[in-house]
């Protein structure tokens, strides 16, 4: 008997780019790889969704629909080009209107896709009928998901080969239209036997012929033993990467699993020779980025504190962008205790963002003391129903703090009659910024990437993306031109190296660039931080934590009422809003949008 053929799917382009580079890749850099794979014999590829869709308008001033289109091109008109959504969230990470779910189909149809997987972090399959449904109308391949992972050691009440048995039942009776189904671990903490029970237990259910994907990470360092064993359980289909952006965080490398499967009745299809040469291709075209060291690798803390590999990296480039690195260890010995009480969701998108948020928010203000807002609304109800009940007094707490009452309503209904939700609010968006284009893309813009969608719109958006010192100090040596008023230094602190270039009122430090404004003279310490127009009887209000202003809400000359609210930051993918201490008038505002704040500088005064 000839070896079975197992399907690939390289994900290299979207979950690794999510799970390393925390999903800030400018797409030029990467389309000769994409070519050399396809040489090499991969037809399909994971093109775009999940993180890779808000994150090309957040951090790469790129429209995520043209990136689809250059893909699609590279790719060829056959290539099963697929992307990643979220149930009824699609690709942001608060739930939408049934308008905009179903808008997120047809433009990634009309944008070149062919397949969507398509997956609720709570496995609550009310969230996947809807969703579901616009994909197929649309014309698109729906690959629908159980989603996996491992409790904590010593808790228990979902999470086993049984509940996914029961999920994948809901959905069957469900009458749900799919192509195939794919079974997702994205913190790679199932065990090996949970993952072979699992598979045997589906392929007894499902209909002859039905196409059978597991899909996790090497975070825990267990996924190509999890790999085999989805195999042996009667598994079609394997997720895998390329290097640079394979193993750790990532999925395992196509030519490490190829090295694993030799000498079995197993044959992943590759031109092995061509994949080596794809790969040397893929790290040229990715060698000026920055590699986080916990990207790479295996961190035994995972199956203690699931935090999927997707959402890891993105989560620590934040807290670098924030200078709060340091806090990461105890972050994640925080998660533990947010997962046992909120619930039992699965560790994915927009979940496992709400899992981090809360156990940043229990580290940096005392436990349960300030509650994430999407943390607390899945503990409410208002994304479905959890896996298991929430603990009753976080429940409360919850409740107390975002003024909101538990719910069993589906949330679609909430959502549809949401004044903020929706194409009508998303057009508004646009027409109060000024922009006239109401396609259909730009209504979806706005309405999963709000403040952020519109600034990129409006070409305010800002390029972040970290690169490697080396190409960072060239960036910094030629981003502003010579001319009159302009310097260049090299600083060195603590024997780092700083490039730092100065051009008017803009420096350039390490390649990244920040409004300065220079005087001689050292001011005293009350007229460095006042502000202008502040004097002693003024209040000057602090930023209580690193972040981006996200928007303002008041102007010089306003009064204004203690409790008003100020501006907002955004820290960690969260609005946090700035209230003011007091009543009076606004005597001046020290930032401005899209400014990055650290922990204490002066934002605003009060008379």
């Amino acid at each position: 008997m000839g070896k079975k053929q197992v399907k690939v799917m390289l994900t290299a382009f979207r979950d690794g780019f999510q799970s390393v580079y925390g999903a800030r890749v400018l797409t030029k850099d990467y389309l000769p790889a994409i070519e050399a794979a396809r040489a090499a014999g991969i037809n399909h590829f994971e093109a775009g969704g999940g993180a890779m869709f808000q994150s090309l308008f957040f951090y790469c001033n790129e429209n995520a629909f043209k990136t689809m289109d250059q893909f699609r091109k590279v790719a060829g008109p056959d290539a099963n080009l697929q992307t990643l959504a979220r149930g009824i969230n699609i690709v942001a990470l608060d739930s939408q209107s049934r308008d905009i779910v179903n808008l997120h189909a047809v433009t990634f149809k009309k944008h070149g896709i062919t397949t969507i997987r398509n997956f609720d972090a709570l496995n609550d399959v009310n969230n996947l009928i809807y969703s579901g449904k616009c994909i197929v109308d649309a014309g698109l391949q729906h690959e629908v998901v159980v989603s996996m992972m491992a409790l904590p050691p010593g808790m228990t009440g979902a999470h086993t080969p049984e509940f996914y048995e029961a999920t994948l039942r809901k959905i069957l009776d469900s009458g749900i239209k799919f192509n195939s189904v794919c079974f997702k671990d994205a913190s790679g903490t199932s065990t090996p036997q949970t993952v072979y029970d699992t598979m045997k237990k589906a392929r007894a259910m499902l209909p002859a012929g039905t196409k059978v994907v597991f899909h996790s990470h090497d975070t825990a360092g267990t996924c190509v033993a999890q790999y085999r064993a989805a195999l042996d359980g009667g598994a079609d289909q394997l997720d895998l990467s390329m290097a640079p952006v394979s193993g750790g965080t990532c999925q395992p490398d196509i030519i490490s699993m190829w090295h694993a499967l030799r000498g079995t009745d197993y044959d992943l299809g590759i031109d092995i020779d061509k994949m080596l040469i794809a790969e040397e291709v893929f790290k040229d075209c990715m060698k000026d980025y920055f590699v986080p060291p916990e990207a790479k690798a295996v961190e035994p803390m995972i199956p203690f504190s699931p935090m999927p590999g997707g959402a890891l990296t993105a989560n620590t480039q934040m807290l670098r962008d924030n200078h709060q690195m340091d806090k990461y260890p105890e972050i994640i010995k925080n998660m533990k205790e947010v997962v046992s009480k909120g619930g039992f969701g699965t560790s994915v998108t927009p979940v496992s963002q709400f899992y981090f948020q809360q156990a940043f928010n229990n580290t940096m203000f005392g436990p349960w003391k300030k509650i994430a807002e999407g943390y607390g609304k899945m503990v409410l109800g208002y994304f479905g129903k959890t896996p298991a009940t929430p603990d009753p007094e976080v429940v409360k707490i919850c409740s107390e703090q975002l003024k909101l009452q538990p719910t069993t309503e589906d949330p679609l209904d909430i959502n549809d009659r949401d004044p903020n939700k929706g194409s009508k609010a998303a057009k508004k968006m646009l027409q109060d910024a000024g922009i006239t284009d109401m396609s259909d893309e730009n209504v979806f813009i706005a309405a999963a990437c709000k403040e952020k969608g519109i600034a990129f719109l409006k070409g305010q958006a800002k390029v972040n993306i970290r690169y490697n010192e080396k190409k960072e100090e060239k960036a910094a040596a030629t981003s502003a031109p010579k001319a009159a008023g302009s310097a260049g230094y090299t600083v060195s602190i603590n024997d780092k190296k700083y490039t730092v270039a100065i051009n008017g009122n803009s420096a350039t430090v390490n390649g990244k660039t920040y409004t300065v404004n220079v005087k001689e003279g050292i001011e005293s310490a009350s007229a460095a931080s006042g502000g202008a127009g502040s004097d002693a009887s003024s209040t000057i209000v602090k930023s209580p934590l690193p972040g981006l202003v996200l928007r303002l809400s008041v102007n010089v000359g306003d009064s204004i009422t203690s409790g008003n609210e100020l501006l907002v930051l955004e820290a960690m993918k969260m609005e946090t809003p700035v209230n003011s201490p007091v009543s009076g008038t606004i005597t001046s505002i020290d930032v401005k949008q899209g400014d990055q704040v650290t922990s204490g500088q002066v934002l605003i005064g009060i008379n």
